[in-house]
């Protein structure tokens, strides 16, 4: 291990606000790595590879979810990064033991949920995209604005996730609304490249907004009023809850 994010989802399982947690655990979900030593089946990797790993570890790879490259929805449940148990038989140790996370000094892991980070990319900032990344790209990818351009993206909650989404977005050839709370991220907000910005307490701020969004990634994991962000959003437009609400 180099690196691992901290994500906030680590925080709501150490306090188990979620439920389920099998205390001592060590969380962590966005591991950057370098390869000190490969199985003797391995033909992805070799020793001395960059690599990250995400938010799970293992899925019985077999089912209609797996076979789908949904492991994450795997119809025989899929091992968490951290306190997932070993179930499937491709993660170290027995099968009835937990799973340790990035905040560990070493990992063991199958390759088929290890990736490669490219030659270049400062290994520093890599490991939230394990986590952080993905959460923002992939429902572009879903409804399709890694196809679509010059659309309007609207993002709500402007932190480690918001910000990463923001440049996603941008990079993707998007027009980007940042909409927060505070009027203090305005400026951040427009320095990682957002077009607009709105004050979502301020119902001025939102009724002066002079576009619509085609989507809204909303990342805001406290409870919060969803029809706040409605006025916002295109009539043919889609909410994507992401943040984790207890």
């Amino acid at each position: 291990m180099l690196y691992a994010g901290i994500c906030h989802t680590d925080v709501h399982a150490v306090k188990n606000e979620f439920g389920g947690a099998v205390f001592p655990f060590v969380p962590g979900h966005e591991l950057l790595g370098e390869v000190t030593e490969i199985g003797s089946e391995v033909t992805r990797f070799k020793v001395g590879d960059k690599v990250g790993v995400g938010c799970l570890v293992d899925s019985c790879l077999d089912c209609e979810q797996c076979q789908d490259d949904h492991e994450n929805y795997c119809d025989n449940q899929m091992t968490g990064t951290y306190n997932g148990q070993k179930k499937h038989g491709r993660v170290l140790g027995n099968p009835t033991s937990r799973t340790w996370g990035g905040y560990s000094g070493s990992n063991v892991v199958h390759e088929h949920f290890v990736n490669k980070i490219p030659d270049g990319l400062p290994l520093e900032k890599a490991a939230p995209i394990m986590c952080a990344g993905i959460t923002m790209y992939d429902p572009l990818r879903h409804w399709g604005f890694t196809e679509k351009k010059d659309k309007v993206v609207g993002i709500v909650g402007i932190g480690g996730l918001g910000t990463m989404g923001i440049k996603i977005a941008k990079a993707l050839g998007h027009q980007v609304v940042a909409i927060s709370t505070s009027a203090n991220k305005e400026a951040l907000a427009k320095e990682k490249g957002a077009d607009y910005f709105v004050v979502s307490t301020d119902p001025e701020s939102i009724k002066a907004l002079p576009v619509k969004c085609h989507i809204i990634l909303n990342v805001v994991s406290a409870n919060h009023d969803l029809n706040t962000y409605l006025p916002m959003l295109n009539k043919s437009g889609v909410l994507v809850q992401l943040g984790a609400a207890p």
